[in-house]
């Protein structure tokens, strides 16, 4: 650990998605390459977003070990991806761990943004946000929080509308999905 700089990481730490993201995080800082991991680690999450093969490959039990490790290393250098990171997903495949590797995301870009100092928000809506909303919605969550606000955007259309956004253990929820759900609890009264 260097120097505990990186404090509240404990539950992070507690599930091993949260461990495996921050032993990245830590070869990524020692080698002063966050960035450019959090970019990759980027690339690889959108490829799991559009590919339902890699995402199969990633999830599936019955692909064996060295075909995973195989296969994953050539999507790494289809998309890019920097050596750390790519080493890093030759690892989870060897592991059988790449079933977590959306979690490691998530909790890696958490990682990142405490050490610049900065909130993420994850904001999950219906339908993919324009430059401008995204814009207005950063601007609104500064009020509330106070300073800046990095976004961490995904899309889930079964939301219907409106927004769910989570920062830290606080949980914004105006889903048009949510309030459906309500209003039948509601009735059934």
């Amino acid at each position: 650990m260097s120097g505990g700089n990186l404090g509240g990481t404990g539950g992070i730490q507690a599930s091993l998605g949260g461990r495996y993201a921050l032993a990245l995080f830590e070869l990524a800082e020692q080698g002063r390459s966050i960035d450019t991991v959090e970019a990759s680690l980027l690339a690889v999450r959108d490829a799991l977003a559009q590919s339902a093969e890699f995402r199969d490959l990633t999830t599936s039990p019955v692909v064996a070990r060295g075909a995973a490790v195989k296969a994953v290393l050539a999507v790494a250098d289809q998309l890019g991806v920097d050596a750390t990171t790519r080493n890093f997903l030759g690892v989870l495949a060897e592991n059988r761990r790449l079933g977590q590797l959306s979690q490691i995301i998530r909790a890696f870009r958490q990682l990142a943004s405490r050490h610049r100092g900065e909130t993420t928000a994850e904001v999950t809506s219906a339908h993919p946000l324009t430059d401008d909303q995204v814009a207005a919605l950063k601007q609104q969550l500064r009020q509330r929080v106070g300073r800046d606000v990095s976004v961490d955007l995904s899309v889930d259309p079964s939301l219907l509308g409106g927004l769910v956004v989570r920062i830290g253990s606080q949980m914004i929820d105006s889903s048009i999905r949510t309030r459906l759900n309500a209003l039948a609890s509601a009735m059934k009264g």
